[in-house]
This record gives C-alpha cells, structure tokens and sequence, in this order.
C-alpha cells in the first residue's frame, strides 16, 4: 500500500530506526509509520534495506546505508534524516549482531571486538549524534534494543550478554544526561524472537540440529514460543509514543515470561 498510512500517535515524528533491515527494525518501521511517523532506516546492506521498504510500502519510509561503528556514519544518519524529514524525534538503536557460541577460552578475541562494536559501540555512537538533533525538536525518545540476555548469564554467549548487560548502563547513564534536555531513553529487552538471529543461534547451539535447539529454547519460555517481529515493535512504538511521556531509565522485557 503507498500513501500515507492510517493512525497518528507518532503523527508529525521523525525516527531513525538502526538494524532496519532485519526482522524487529522492519516491523517497528511499517509500525511506526502506520502511526504516522516518517522513518528512516538504516542498515548495511542496501538491498535488504530496499527490500524492508518495498515490505513497509509507504512513502514516508526511506533508508540509509550506513556503518553503526563509524561515528562519521552514525552523524551522516542523523543529517540524512534532518535533510528528508526536517529533524528527529525518536532514536531507536536496533542494529546488533548474535557472534559466535562459543566458552570464553574458545572465543575468538576479534570477533569478541566485532560484537561489541556493533552491539556497544554502535548505541554509543548513535546516541552522540542523534542527542543534539532531538534536543534542537524540544525533546523525544531514544529507544535502546538489548536483550533477556541482558538480564542473566548465558553460558557460551559471553560476547553477546556483555554486550546486552552493557548497553542498559549506556541507557541508564543517557537517561540521566538528557533528562533536563526532554529526552527519554529506556532498553527494550526481548527473549527469542523469529528472525534470523535465531536461526543462527540454533545452529551454534546444536550444528546441523536447529530444529532440536530450538525446542530446549522454547521449553525456557513459559509462554511456550518466540515473539514475533511485530509483538517487540509495539513495546517500541509505547516507547516512542506520548504515552510513555513519563518513563525514562528504564528496561522493558518482553520475553514471555523467560526472565521470571
């Protein structure tokens, strides 16, 4: 469907939406503008990003290529979206990658680096350039995507729960810093969802047996099955939204119960 798409809690918002070309950053868009925000996504690979758009079918949805772990990109994100759309209200650091399973003295030290450069650095990055472009529009939301992973140890998966723990201490200091500028920030903290991480994660779990992992995966699931896409892209859209006018510094689950 082209046009302009029905709703209106974020009518009049501009957002920058990281990862965008994977499963929770394509659904949050098509969320977002369907509560009529224009909305930029931004991701490395061009054609995905094409395709996410085509999915969205909306004219207030563009992207942009971009590195999360180059500051230079991150800032030419930010000005991509002030030049298209005139500013920007809603920040959501999505982009991150799973790395590897593997015990800490197997872990390869430069994919350990990889990982926290996309997962770490790049919200970092993101939110030194987007801070001072929702400061100057009086104010919005900063959405930060970690993980349950971010809220318990997980054997095998050192890179990737340092990263998700790591970015709730991001947030909670970003949260404090914007608070006098109008600025909320908060993480969002899924358990499994169906996208392609997943898919990938049950092969380093059991090679070759994915379908087995992720039947010991979804047996820690107290509600029995992954998230889909659009479930996590709600949380986002409360958090980006005026309804949560009041909620900074905070982690949000979504996880079916797997965190209680």
């Amino acid at each position: 469907m082209q046009g302009r798409l029905e709703g209106g809690r974020l009518e009049g918002r501009v957002a920058v939406i990281t990862g965008g070309a994977g499963g929770i950053g394509t659904a949050a868009g098509k969320c977002f503008a369907c509560e009529g925000a224009d909305v930029l996504l931004v991701d490395l690979d061009e054609a995905a990003l094409a395709k996410a758009c085509d999915e969205i079918g909306s004219n207030r949805v563009s992207f942009c290529v971009a590195d999360v772990t180059c500051l230079q990109d991150n800032q030419r994100m930010i000005e991509q979206a002030v030049e298209r759309y005139g500013g920007v209200d809603v920040f959501a650091a999505n982009a991150g990658i799973e790395g590897d399973v593997r015990s800490i003295v197997e872990y390869d030290e430069k994919r350990f680096d990889q990982v926290m450069g996309v997962n770490v650095k790049g919200p970092f990055l993101g939110l030194k350039a987007a801070i001072p472009a929702i400061e100057k529009r009086g104010g919005g939301s900063i959405i930060i995507t970690s993980s349950i992973a971010g809220l318990q140890g997980t054997a095998n998966f050192s890179a990737y729960t340092t990263s998700k723990h790591a970015v709730i201490g991001l947030m909670r200091s970003a949260a404090l810093e914007c608070a006098n500028k109008k600025i909320r920030v908060n993480t969002i903290n899924p358990s499994p969802v169906e996208t392609r991480m997943m898919r990938s994660l049950e092969e380093g779990l059991l090679p070759g047996a994915g379908k087995e992992a992720k039947q010991l995966m979804l047996a820690s699931i107290p509600l029995g099955r992954y998230a889909e896409p659009e479930e996590i892209a709600k949380l986002m859209l409360f958090l980006a939204s005026d309804e949560s006018a009041f909620v900074t510094g905070s982690v949000y689950e979504v996880d079916g119960g797997m965190g209680t």
